[in-house]
Formats: structure tokens, sequence, C-alpha cells
């Protein structure tokens, strides 16, 4: 998951995302406090209708109990998955340990696509929408850091196991039980582990999966959402590089005569945090990183920050963008005065864009996952943060972010850990949900629409 430029991902779904469950998640910092819509009251009669047959029909049942049934299997591969690496673009083994366990299960189409993504398609009967199940493959942490799993306190502990280790071996038991069952449903099942969601990833396998498949009617992504939890708002971002580039000089000898790299980008980071934001809808900025130089008695001739700019809607993220940029050049300009000269530049990298969008809290998706939380006896909160669901959001395509069992926290920190005490009740409702939205043949028609496929 994500929210701000991360030095780790400074926005991914790890905070709390409501204030109602800001218990669940200590020192979590990722997606956004409180609801960021009212959660539906009234819902659709089709919407009421499908999960009361679903909950009515014996082989539902047969298969929730099989849910619950595969838990200490889920959790060996959950396991196994935490213990191999997957640090941003350098997600291939992970990948291919995924693939193996989805074709051992029965996904034999399953394969690694160009980006590096997994997929895999469960076919259903014919006629029903495609829907993307998915999880990400990648973490924050860096090749080398130890992902070997402990257990204290009734915990596991271990980099990435819950962001978003857990979701992976969810989608491997939902798999596991729909064959073992033999549930048939009227819609596609697309089974997917992507890539590139954490750190600078930038959304890469989702954009992928989005641009090559034109068909895809619908998103549900597991995170380490609290139960209840469903996120319907994306969060957009931009972050740029900027470098800041000048001759240099002895700090005596050159000096009055060469700008400084550095105090030029001081005084870019000054004016920066002048800038102001709206706070609704939420917007925001901050210099992540800096560096540069080469020595303390040097004029320095080169320096570099990151900004990362984010918004829950995009005109006030331009608007924002345009002020930190405006502020890079009046800060050069403002350095080369000082000394009157006119060497020293700067240049801008886009490194990040993220686009934003909503999944309306009136639409057929949201209500599902309200009416299956209210199955299991759960309130939703509506809530929104960065996450793989941004991209089929901007496209205008119904996704949602639900989780997949289990009290979590210590995102993106060493300390990570997650408690599976009866975790396999979120396991349980998020099926139901997916369920719902594609139907199962002889118990319930398919709630998602189907729609025409986009054109490249």
């Amino acid at each position: 998951m994500t929210l701000p430029l991360h030095t780790f991902r400074a926005t991914a779904l790890a905070g709390a995302m409501a204030l109602a469950c800001a218990a669940l998640l200590p020192g979590a910092a990722h997606a956004q406090f409180g609801a960021v819509a009212p959660t539906p009251t009234t819902l659709r009669p089709a919407v009421d209708k499908a999960y009361g047959q679903l909950m009515a029909a014996p082989q539902i049942l047969q298969l929730l109990d099989a849910v619950k049934a595969d838990h200490d299997r889920a959790t060996e591969d959950l396991r196994m998955l935490t213990e191999i690496e997957a640090p941003p673009f350098k997600e291939q083994k992970r990948a291919e340990a995924f693939l193996a366990r989805l074709q051992a299960l029965g996904l034999t189409n399953a394969a690694i696509d160009a980006e590096g993504n997994v997929v895999g398609v469960r076919r259903g009967t014919g006629n029903g929408p495609k829907l993307v199940i998915s999880a990400h493959l990648d973490t924050v942490f860096p090749s080398g850091t130890d992902v070997k799993v402990k257990e204290r306190d009734g915990k596991l502990y271990a980099p990435g196991i819950s962001d978003n280790t857990r979701g992976l071996a969810v989608l491997l038991s939902w798999l596991k039980v729909l064959n073992d069952q033999k549930i048939a449903t009227v819609g596609d099942l697309v089974f997917v582990g992507n890539v590139g969601e954490e750190e600078l990833g930038n959304l890469r396998g989702m954009k992928h999966l989005f641009k090559e498949h034109l068909d895809i009617d619908g998103m549900v992504a597991l995170e380490p959402a609290p139960d209840g939890t469903v996120l319907v708002l994306g969060t957009g971002s931009h972050r740029h590089e900027v470098t800041f580039k000048g001759p240099g000089g002895h700090s005596y000898a050159a000096f009055g005569e060469v700008p400084s790299a550095i105090h030029g980008m001081g005084r870019a980071i000054a004016k920066i945090a002048d800038i102001r934001t709206p706070k609704s809808p939420k917007t925001t900025f901050t210099v992540g990183t800096v560096g540069g130089g080469t020595s303390v008695n040097t004029i320095a001739p080169d320096a570099r920050m990151a900004v990362d700019i984010r918004s829950d809607e995009t005109a006030p993220m331009l608007a924002t963008e345009k002020q930190v940029l405006a502020a890079v050049d009046s800060a050069v300009t403002e350095e080369n005065a000082r000394w009157g000269v006119n060497t020293l530049s700067a240049s801008t990298k886009l490194i990040g864009d993220r686009p934003g969008g909503r999944t309306a809290a009136d639409s057929v998706i949201v209500e599902a996952a309200v009416r299956a939380n209210t199955a299991f006896g759960r309130k939703t909160v509506l809530g929104g943060a960065s996450t793989d669901a941004n991209v089929p959001m901007s496209l205008g395509i119904p996704a949602i972010v639900i989780g997949g069992g289990g009290k979590t926290g210590g995102f993106h920190a060493l300390s990570e850990w997650i408690d599976l005490t009866d975790a396999w009740k979120g396991a349980q409702t998020s099926l139901v949900t997916v369920l719902g939205l594609v139907g199962v043949q002889g118990v319930s028609a398919p709630l998602l629409d189907k729609r025409p496929p986009r054109t490249k």
C-alpha cells in the first residue's frame, strides 16, 4: 500500500485507515484517518438478494468452512513467500514461487507477464464479468534484509509479512478452496500477484495489466486493511527529482565568484515549505530526501532533492506541483543574483506518477463489500490511500481495496508483524464479497456489470 513520497512509501495502506480502526494499527501511517465518504445505508435490492442467496447456499457455507480449515496450510504459504526477498524492481524470485503455487493449486494458465506480474484466469461459466483479485509481490525492504519469520507472543514477525505477503497467501487459499469445493463462478476471476506497488515502483505492474487487458470489469485488491475497512479513494501523487548544478569552487578562494548548488537548494526548500495547500481535498507536499556537495570546504557544484506531492483530487495536486516547480526556478534566480552570476541551474525529472481516482460510495462494488461485511456482523468504514487500485479508479473502472484478515502492525519496519488469530474470518468475508460480484452458478447472478472493452 502507499501514501507520501516514501523514503519508504509514506502513503501505503499501512496507516490507520480510519479513526474507528486506529487502535488496530499502532504506529502505522499510510491511509487516511476518518471516513472519506459516508457508508451506504440503503443498498440495491439486487445486492441484498445476492448476498442473502450466497449466505443461505449449502455449497457456500461448505466453502467458508473450507477457508477456515485451510488456515494452517495458508499460513505455511505465508511463511514461505515472506522468506523470499522481493525488493522494488527485484520481485522475480517471489513471482516465480507464487506462480508455482498457483499452478500447483490448479491455475495451469498462470504465467509471468512482460512487466513481471503473475497473472492467471480462473474461467467462469460464461457471459459474466471479469474481476481482477490482486495482491502486490513487492515490499519496501532492500536486498539483504533478514526476512526470516519469527514467532513470539502469538504473532509472526518479518519484514513484509503483512504488507503484502498475507494478501498473496489469501489468494492462494481462495484458489484452493474454490477448486476443492468445485465452485463455478459465472464471471472470470483474474488472479494477480503484481509488481511495482511500493517505493518508486510507480504502480508499473497495474499500469501494464490494465494497458494489456482492456476487458477488465472491476478489481478487488487485498491489503492489510482492518476488518470492515473498504478503500474507495485513490490518492494521486507526483514525485520529482530536482538536480542543482553549478561550477563549484574552493570555499575560500572562490567565495563570491560562484553560486552554491546546496544554498540554491536550501532557498528552494524554504520556499516550498511556505506553500499553502487546501485541507479539503487533502493536498500535501514534502521534500523527502536531499543530498549533494563534495566536501565541507567546497562550494557545492551539485545538489539534489526529491519532492513528493499528493492530493485526493487532481486539480489541487497540479496547482501545488506548479508552485513547487516555481519555487525551484525562483531559488535558482535568487542564488545567481546573490553573486551576480548566472551559472547555477536546476533540472527536474518526474520519478513518480500515481494517478488518482475514486470509486463512488453508491457503486455496486462498494455496496457489495458493505453487504458482505454486514453478513459477518461487521460495520464498514470507507477510507482512502494510494494503492494499486489507483490505476483502475483513474480509468473509471470499479475498484476497491479490502483486507484478507488478521491484525497487523509495524508496516515498513523491520518489526512488522501479523496476528493470525481468527484471520480466516477476514478471508471469508473478502471471498464472499468477490463471489457476489462475479456470481456463483446455480446460486446468485453477478452484481458487477460487464463493460464495453476499452481501446488502447
